[in-house]
């Protein structure tokens, strides 16, 4: 029987094999960087509450109970006119200085976070609702333009528990095409008039995620607007905050 020749063997370059060699202890020192980063994140965000602070906590929501309280028998002076059918509302505070039930009130207003905004129709009802959270939040009327311009910029539709971004009019006709609404510019206008579908358009809307607004549109002063405070009714001053956050 002949003898099988022998198989030559692969032969791999040696800058292949070098090059090969440099990308794993790239891989290597990159994932200890990360994971370095990551422990020191964690590291970072760990704070150790002293005493004192859960004290002053305590008090802080307590005594905002006890002034929500107060907020709620206070008496609302003027009417809702037809002008201000609708209303825009900010959040702008509340962490844990907020009572429960304080934070139950703005969740039920779809306020979650800090500078979330959201459109309301405007009555009774509501005026007495934003009163009793009014520590927290600034609200006013909103004009056409800042309608249009938060719904085309910063407008996101909950369409099966995804917050989808409206950038074409086939979302809008598939979620509300059996209320006549079709296209973004029919929400826009459905919003501003606070129209018959305002309850379906706004469900569709997911709350506004707003841009932090520098030290001069804020002073974290929790007064009413009027008294010199960042709180509270705005009217229609509320159009240049908007316009400064979106």
């Amino acid at each position: 029987m002949a003898e099988e020749e022998p198989k030559p063997l692969n032969y791999i370059p040696e800058v292949i094999l070098k090059k090969r060699k440099s990308n794993e202890q790239w891989a290597i020192r990159r994932k200890l960087q990360l994971e370095q980063r990551t422990r020191k994140n964690k590291g970072d965000n760990f704070v150790i509450k002293k005493p004192e602070q859960f004290i002053k906590d305590f008090r802080d929501r307590e005594l905002d109970l006890i002034q929500m309280k107060q907020r709620g028998k206070r008496k609302r002076r003027g009417s809702v006119t037809p002008k201000s059918k609708l209303l825009f509302i900010i959040r702008i505070g509340g962490k844990t200085d907020m009572h429960p039930k304080t934070r139950k009130i703005l969740y039920s207003l779809r306020l979650r976070r800090i500078f979330n905004g959201v459109f309301v129709k405007a009555n009774e009802r509501m005026m007495e609702i934003l009163q009793l959270v009014e520590p927290f939040v600034t609200y006013g009327y909103p004009n056409l333009k800042n309608v249009k311009d938060l719904i085309y910029k910063k407008g996101l539709a909950n369409i099966d528990k995804q917050r989808v971004p409206l950038t074409d009019n086939n979302i809008v006709e598939q979620a509300l095409g059996n209320h006549g609404i079709l296209c973004i510019e029919d929400i826009v206008n459905e919003v501003a008039t606070v129209g018959p579908h305002f309850k379906e358009v706004n469900g569709l809307l997911c709350p506004f995620t707003l841009n932090k607004p520098d030290n001069k549109a804020l002073f974290g002063k929790k007064k009413l607007y009027k008294d010199g405070g960042d709180t509270g009714n705005r009217q229609d001053q509320i159009n240049e905050l908007i316009s400064k956050m979106n």
